[in-house]
């Protein structure tokens, strides 16, 4: 069974990985039966079975129309048993210069020391504005 502790390293490894663009260590973070669930009903929200779906439908899509992908910023980690929640705040740049600057609640369940699951809480308005 792995720790609160080790678990809060896994998340924290995958924002870093993901902010100095190693997308290799961000990927091979994530289980690759991941769900992760996008809440609300923007074009990005709903739930992506699988590593394959979830690259396609969401982050491809999504980094497809930003110039650096997102930079994440960690305020606040809870665990407890196999979940931790992230307090997160992003910063980006779209293709066409505007900036997108979105805060986060992540519920993270890390099994064997991987994200198996992702419930992301955001500010959809902002969502629905910059990307339509």
């Amino acid at each position: 069974l792995m720790s609160t502790e080790s678990n809060k390293k896994t998340v924290q490894l995958f924002y870093d990985a993901g902010n100095r663009g190693d997308m290799e260590t961000c990927f091979g973070l994530i289980a690759d039966d991941i769900k992760w669930t996008n809440m609300g009903t923007t074009s990005l929200s709903g739930t992506y079975s699988g590593k394959e779906e979830l690259m396609e439908k969401l982050l491809g899509p999504l980094f497809g129309q930003l110039k650096q992908g997102i930079h994440m910023d960690v305020h606040r980690m809870v665990a407890e048993g196999d979940y931790v929640v992230a307090q997160t705040s992003g910063t980006a740049e779209t293709l066409e210069g505007r900036a997108y600057k979105n805060s986060y609640c992540w519920i993270i369940r890390v099994v064997d020391g991987k994200l198996a699951e992702v419930t992301e809480f955001l500010d959809t308005e902002l969502v629905a504005s910059v990307f339509g």
